[in-house]
């Protein structure tokens, strides 16, 4: 373990500056994984600059609870984290310049999830950007959609960008994409036989059970070509990160939670596929006996002509229990006919699957 500032020297070269300034150079026998994640977008406001505010790793490592709290964006580090605060005794106004949150999400959940802001008492402003930013003495001022806001604590959570400053990529032949990301094939390689990438800084898939799973494929990949061993790098083959393309599973830990895989019928649809969409309540005897007053809804997108699941958005209190079994049937592309004997246990919330493929068929 080196610790200090890592950059490329070159071909399986990396050197590490420490704190102290020395400088220590390791040459890898293999290979060189990039790791260093990602970092917060700036948006540009006028005044942000001359204020103080939080990132996510801010917002989740605060030890008070500030009175006023300001959030901007609405996406997922947006609306856990006004939910946790307003949950957690602040007075939270959610700044979203788009009309809805969560905008990846399938549109029953951005509601829900923006129904279950107010209920906790999140003044949600969409459609609703800030203009600028200033100080008044202890307050910070939020001046957008022509009202002006006072707050304790601002949280910028305007997404985030792979994490490359600084890596001298040039000196490997590393070229970024157009998101600034390290560009890599399946097995994660972004260069030669020997530099990978995996993680956020890739700009893959953005979330931490992804960057494991691909740090998995780039393992295997190293060892086989260590080996002189071919790759299994075709589709769904171990050396190959294929689920990244479309079988991502996400959970929103909102309230209600959000939990998807694979398309939305919305993002189905830009890729030109052909869709049939399932909408429906999560109303079983599962749900009825979870909780009084349990209430959730299912969004399964099918593409008729397989008969697969191209994509699956659960919507309720703990629905993130239910997503594996849907990326499993994303993944496996397993056929709607199969389904329909894969037996949900009595009472359960899974029952809902039985539920999905009533109204496909009738």
């Amino acid at each position: 373990m080196l610790r200090g500032r890592g950059r490329l020297a070159g071909e399986k070269r990396v050197v590490v500056t420490a704190a102290d300034g020395s400088e220590t150079v390791v040459t890898a026998a293999r290979a060189v994984v990039v790791a260093t994640g990602s970092g917060p977008v700036v948006p540009q406001v006028d005044g942000l600059d001359t204020v103080e505010y939080w990132g996510s790793r801010d917002a989740t490592s605060a030890r008070e609870v500030p009175d006023r709290l300001g959030v901007l964006g609405g996406g997922v580090v947006g609306c856990e984290m006004a939910l946790a605060w307003a949950r957690l005794g602040a007075r939270v106004t959610l700044f979203n310049h788009g009309d809805r949150v969560l905008p990846g999400a399938e549109p029953q959940a951005s509601e829900r999830v923006a129904a279950g802001l107010r209920e906790a008492g999140v003044d949600l402003r969409l459609g609703t950007g800030l203009d600028a930013v200033r100080r008044s003495g202890d307050a910070t001022v939020l001046v957008g959609g022509g009202d002006e806001v006072e707050v304790d604590r601002l949280l910028v959570a305007t997404g985030r960008r792979p994490a490359t400053d600084g890596l001298d990529l040039d000196s490997a032949g590393v070229a970024l994409g157009r998101r600034g990301e390290i560009v890599v094939d399946d097995s994660g390689l972004a260069a030669g036989d020997w530099l990978y990438a995996v993680g956020d800084v890739n700009g893959r898939a953005p979330l931490t059970h992804q960057g494991k799973y691909q740090a998995r494929i780039a393992a295997h990949a190293i060892a086989a070509r260590a080996a002189g061993r071919a790759l299994a790098d075709g589709p769904w083959g171990e050396d190959a990160a294929t689920a990244d393309h479309h079988a991502v599973p996400q959970v929103v830990f909102t309230d209600p939670e959000v939990a998807w895989v694979g398309r939305t019928a919305a993002a189905a649809r830009d890729e030109g596929l052909d869709v049939r969409v399932v909408d429906i309540d999560i109303a079983v005897a599962g749900s009825s006996l979870t909780a009084d007053g349990w209430s959730g809804r299912v969004v399964a997108v099918v593409d008729p002509a397989r008969e697969v699941l191209l994509g699956v958005t659960f919507v309720g209190p703990g629905v993130a229990e239910l997503l594996h079994a849907a990326t499993v049937a994303v993944v496996g592309e397993v056929p709607l006919g199969r389904l329909w004997h894969a037996v949900p246990a009595f009472p359960t919330i899974s029952e809902v699957w039985l539920r999905v493929l009533e109204d496909y068929r009738a």
